[in-house]
């Protein structure tokens, strides 16, 4: 596993504005379980990889980009940039799209370990020049060796086809599988809690009244 990247952080006692670089409904739902007051802003950003790119380098580059296109357009922000890229064999695995798309990719899947890179990027713009944190958390995913009617079965009741892998780990997707080995049970599901509260606390954060 790669080293993960860290930067300092300088302590600040600025006003907090939270806002989380995505148009994921799974990483919104996600940050609420930190009960902290935040705001959600889409970066629309072009997130095809780049030639040669390996894919934990692709998914810091979005991660970081996401947070930086949001805090141009909303300056002295702390803003919490995420992404997700899938890899088998080395190969990336994209979003299916479809169920047909979706059943391909869990017959290649099964019996077979899948990782997953999902890396998170804080960047704080209350600080000049901005400073970041950033972090590649991976997640290996083994999908039971399963006959192409339950997979088939699976696809119809959750039609998980905005999913890189075709399987909601959180929903029934779990069934699929055989083994997840992670530091972060939230980064599959697509926002690592645990590495972004080290990374708030870091910031001046508080959870927690005392």
């Amino acid at each position: 596993m790669p080293a993960a990247i860290h930067y300092r952080m300088i302590p600040t006692s600025a006003p907090l504005r939270l806002i989380l670089a995505s148009s994921s409904s799974y990483r919104k739902e996600l940050l609420q379980r930190l009960r902290l007051p935040f705001e959600v802003a889409v970066p629309n950003l072009d997130e095809s990889p780049l030639p040669g790119e390996s894919p934990s380098a692709t998914a810091l580059r979005l991660a970081q980009a996401k947070a930086q296109a949001v805090l141009d357009r909303f300056p002295g922000s702390l803003v919490i940039g995420s992404d997700q890229v899938a890899t088998l064999d080395g190969a990336q695995i994209g979003k299916p799209g479809t169920h047909e798309n979706a059943l391909r990719q869990l017959q290649t899947m099964r019996g077979r370990q899948t990782v997953f890179h999902t890396t998170l990027c804080l960047l704080d713009g209350r600080q000049t020049p901005a400073v970041a944190q950033v972090e590649d958390v991976q997640t290996r995913v083994t999908v039971r060796d399963l006959p192409d009617a339950e997979l088939d079965a699976y696809l119809r009741i959750e039609q998980p086809y905005d999913c890189a892998g075709s399987a909601k780990n959180e929903g029934l997707g779990i069934a699929l599988l055989e083994c997840i080995a992670t530091t972060d049970p939230t980064a599959l599901t697509g926002l690592p809690l645990i590495a972004l509260t080290g990374m708030l606390r870091k910031a001046g954060v508080a959870f927690f009244k005392i």
